[in-house]
């Protein structure tokens, strides 16, 4: 009987194997995708459906890993990860390298590298490699360059479909730089986009007093107040309720934890109609004590006060819980050996409770920061933000460097700029990696306990 190697080593190979496997089954399942539609093809409407390259790894994946069972038996006991190494694989890497490929390119809503049907051209003759058109083939394929020259297009007929290169197009004619496989019968511009290596960063950087820095360190002043505004009643209500001689203490914790229960959501849409300028009833009140109306969700830094405020509604119950089990972990003999010491209830609490606290809490307080640090639903699900002079709409007064790069990616450039957005994700990385490393050493975290 073979045995895994042992550790760190014998989880790698397991993992290096199957994650092997499964990429391998994977490409050949598209080759063979790909060679039945050179095969047997079909109308470019219809084409094959897409499941078939998951049914062709599949098929190929299971033969892979009977041979691999024999080669390497230990190998059979990680079969149970497969799922999870699959999902592994098509929903965080292959999203994270497509990030980081896109953060280097210029690939937008217009730039996607797809053909332009609204360019369709109609191949009335093909000699060797010109095509000709009824037009001029330069405004009919609205090319980027003077003479199309370098102009990738897609040619196609009823079944069949190819990408080619131009060499240039003057009048009714398209001068191909190959012979075309076959003759087609339409002809379209290709919306290509390219590598342009750190030009979405330098653009990133050039705008940074006026984008990147402000909404970094609003980001971390958000992370950090979120972390306070809800630590700091979670942790007072979490001692009260820790009381065992206060009444209804049971329907206390229930009633305080239902905030926690209720979807985010739901939660956010009712505090933004409540904060509502006009008609909200928090404003209502206030005016019946005689105060003017807050302008909570209009004016720039009282957004980013509401922001908190939610926060507070949000956070304060997960903090109240983690108070209550961390409490629960402190014996009675500790408060018994401080009372019969003639200690009061306040050096209880700052001589003991607190410290005693202190431990479980740092890798909570460090959790939390990098939650609200990447906290979009909050930002996002809050609605329209009132804008900051000299700002783009995509980093408006309460943005947070995740909503940013979302908004970037989905909503500027022709509704897609996925390469500048990719550019900030990847930032993003950068940056949460550099403060919670920074958290670790101020905290001491990371030190080994003796």
């Amino acid at each position: 009987m073979y045995r895994s190697p042992p550790g760190a080593r014998g989880f790698l190979i397991a993992i290096g194997l199957l994650g092997g496997a499964l990429i391998v089954a994977a490409l050949v399942g598209l080759l063979i995708f790909w060679g039945l539609q050179a095969a047997f093809p079909r109308p470019v409407d219809e084409g094959y459906p897409g499941y078939l390259i998951l049914v062709f790894g599949t098929i190929v994946l299971i033969p892979i890993l009977v041979l691999l069972g024999r080669r390497v038996p230990y190998l059979t006991d990680w079969y149970y990860l497969l799922p999870a190494i699959t999902f592994l694989l098509a929903f965080t890497l292959f999203p994270i390298i497509l990030t980081i490929y896109y953060g280097f390119t210029d690939y937008t809503g217009i730039r996607n590298g797809k053909p332009d049907r609204s360019t369709e051209t109609e191949v009335v003759r093909v000699e060797e490699r010109q095509l000709f058109v009824d037009g001029n083939a330069h405004d009919l394929l609205r090319c980027d360059q003077p003479d199309c020259a370098g102009q990738a297009l897609e040619i196609t007929t009823r079944t069949q479909r190819a990408r080619v290169t131009a060499e240039q197009a003057s009048g009714g004619t398209i001068t191909l730089t190959a012979p075309p496989p076959f003759t087609p019968t339409l002809v379209y511009k290709i919306n290509d986009f390219k590598f342009i290596g750190f030009r979405n960063f330098a653009e990133i950087f050039s705008r940074a007093g006026t984008i990147l820095i402000p909404v970094l360190i609003w980001n971390i002043i958000f992370a950090a107040g979120a972390v306070f505004v809800g630590a700091i009643p979670g942790l007072v209500l979490g001692l009260m309720l820790n009381n065992k001689n206060l009444a209804l203490r049971g329907f206390y914790r229930t009633a305080l934890i239902i905030s926690w229960a209720i979807p985010v959501v739901i939660s956010v849409q009712i505090f933004t109609a409540m904060l509502n300028v006009q008609f909200g009833p928090i404003n209502r009140l206030l005016g019946l004590l005689g105060s003017y109306p807050v302008p909570w969700l209009t004016d720039p830094e009282w957004f980013k006060v509401s922001a908190l405020f939610i926060s507070l509604w949000l956070g304060f119950p997960y903090w109240m819980t983690a108070t209550l089990g961390a409490l629960s972990t402190i014996s009675d003999d500790v408060y018994e050996a401080a009372k019969i010491d003639g200690a009061n209830g306040l050096q209880t609490l700052t001589g003991i409770t607190l410290p005693l606290l202190r431990q479980p809490f740092i890798p909570l307080v460090l959790g939390s920061f990098a939650f609200n640090f990447n906290n979009f639903g909050l930002i996002y699900l809050m609605g329209v933000q009132p804008g900051v002079e000299g700002r783009p709409s995509t980093a408006q007064a309460a943005d947070i460097l995740i909503t940013w790069a979302y908004k970037t990616a989905f909503q500027s450039d022709g509704g897609q700029a996925y390469g500048l957005g990719g550019a900030i994700s990847i930032l993003i990385f950068f940056l949460t990696v550099a403060i919670s490393l920074i958290n670790f050493r101020f905290t001491g975290a990371l030190k080994e306990v003796r």
